[in-house]
């Protein structure tokens, strides 16, 4: 009979069917059979249970960098004997117009980019191994003149008239003085000049008169180891320019900041003494 009443429940679904041994009771004391979960419809896909989530292993890359660029030789803000071959090198190929500093500025950065665009070579105004030896094979060991000149610019060519006798050289071009018996070069120094209004003659002179301690009588400026070539012009030691260099003029005087050199020109030259002033 039990058999005959749960088929017909199932039959028309409304009330769960009460039974008798295991279950779970109701507030009544009532025992209801355990529900079974019922199976997927047809037709209809079930997901199957979540996989363990694995890494697969990521392949090894091979990173390949370009080879660093050569540590250069020497570039701006060197110093030392070095940058003064460099220089001195450079010079020889008329790429620096200055006396070796033996300093690595802006000057000789120029200087080394103009050389690296000539031989093709990237301008990067520092030295490579490549642009310094192709410098070396094109130039000759500098001498210790050329590495250590008297003057801040080289002496440049001389004037035709000083290769003969002693002569005081002066030339405007290379704002220098030099002091040659027969052409050959005894001392040098830095000379500078007058204004474009008080501009210092030239031509050859001769000296005609010395003045150790002189103190011009027109601007009242000392004028010390004055030696007078041309009316009031004359070559004589600067304080002004030795303080401030090529940002001044004389008043048609040739200035020279070297006090021990021109002592010691003073001393050696006589009244006479020849005296070319040339551009």
């Amino acid at each position: 009979m039990a058999a005959v009443l749960v088929v017909a429940a199932l039959a028309v679904g409304c009330h769960p069917v009460k039974v008798t041994g295991s279950g779970s009771p109701d507030s009544k004391g009532t025992r209801y059979a355990p529900t079974t979960p019922a199976p997927p419809p047809l037709g209809r896909h079930t997901p199957p249970a979540a996989a363990k989530h694995t890494t697969a292993p990521r392949p090894h890359r091979t990173t390949h960098h370009a080879p660093a660029a050569p540590r250069p030789v020497m570039a701006a803000g060197s110093r030392g004997a070095q940058v003064r071959e460099l220089q001195a090198r450079l010079g020889q190929l008329g790429l620096f117009d200055r006396s070796p500093t033996g300093y690595y500025a802006s000057v000789t950065t120029a200087s080394v980019r103009t050389f690296q665009r000539r031989q093709g070579l990237p301008r990067t105004g520092a030295v490579q191994p490549t642009a310094w030896r192709a410098l070396r094979s094109q130039t000759r060991r500098p001498s210790h003149t050329e590495l250590h000149p008297p003057t801040t610019r080289p002496v440049g060519t001389p004037d035709p008239r000083c290769m003969k006798g002693k002569v005081i050289c002066i030339s405007k071009r290379s704002n220098t003085l030099t002091w040659r018996v027969d052409g050959r070069i005894v001392s040098a120094m830095d000379v500078r000049f007058g204004s474009q209004y008080t501009p210092t003659r030239e031509g050859v002179f001769a000296l005609t008169f010395k003045s150790r301690h002189h103190v011009s009588t027109l601007y009242h400026t000392a004028m010390p180891y004055a030696m007078f070539f041309s009316g009031g012009q004359a070559v004589h030691y600067s304080a002004d320019f030795a303080a401030r260099g090529y940002s001044g003029a004389s008043h048609g005087c040739v200035n020279v900041r070297d006090k021990t050199k021109i002592a010691a020109l003073f001393d050696t030259v006589k009244k006479g003494t020849k005296v070319v002033v040339s551009r």
